[in-house]
């Protein structure tokens, strides 16, 4: 698969949130540009081509402005207020033999073995960490594997194997990935059983009462 994706994009006149809402409205997506000591530049590139290529793990792409063709990296992405679709696009420029820090997502591979046979549960911690690399070897993914992980066992960054030439930027203490056991869950008569006692507490009308009766009895 090519690591880098060809784009075409247009120089935007207009900056501001209504110009980027009508550019959304076309099926485009407002980028800015900047990087390599050049003014930025905002651009708008085609929403679908965009989003196609990260869905394939693009990190890099050949972006043509007009006559002009640069290699850009995703440097950051802005949703909307669900989460869901991609409004904004930052973008650096990038030579592909220089070194960055860039944030990859961690892929989780096969079946803990506490969670298999122990009744444990896997929690993930954290679904990406950083690590330093050069532009041309930026992984799509770093895969860790947790079938060897039992309840009370955990992955942290510094644990796991990055491919060559990829070194973690991350803090090695990084917590990704933890095996625990699952909380039984009660039934009415357990917490009921395990409920503390309440004194019975006389109400004030039955007080009332009892202090009448014993009242009528000493008169008599």
């Amino acid at each position: 698969m090519e690591k880098t994706l060809q784009l075409k994009a247009e120089i935007r006149r207009n900056a501001g949130s209504k110009s980027a809402e009508r550019i959304r409205r076309r099926g485009q997506i407002p980028a800015i540009v900047y990087g390599h000591k050049q003014e930025p530049v905002a651009i708008s590139m085609d929403a679908h081509d965009f989003v196609e290529g990260l869905h394939h793990g693009h990190r890099l792409m050949d972006v043509q402005i007009g006559g002009k063709r640069e290699t850009m990296m995703v440097k950051d992405l802005q949703y909307d207020y669900v989460g869901k679709n991609i409004i904004h696009v930052d973008l650096m420029r990038v030579d592909v033999t220089e070194i960055v820090v860039v944030s990859v997502p961690v892929e989780l591979k096969g079946t803990a073995k506490g969670a298999e046979s122990s009744g444990g549960m896997i929690e993930v911690h954290t679904d990406r960490f950083e690590v330093r690399c050069r532009v041309a070897d930026i992984p799509e993914s770093i895969v860790v594997a947790v079938k060897d992980l039992d309840v009370g066992d955990s992955i942290h960054a510094g644990d796991i194997e990055l491919p060559e030439g990829v070194k973690l930027a991350s803090d090695p203490g990084t917590l990704v990935v933890a095996c625990h056991l699952v909380a039984a869950t009660k039934t009415t008569e357990q917490l009921e059983e395990e409920a503390p006692m309440v004194p019975e507490v006389i109400g004030e009308a039955e007080r009332a009462g009892q202090e009448g009766e014993s009242s009528g009895q000493a008169d008599e």
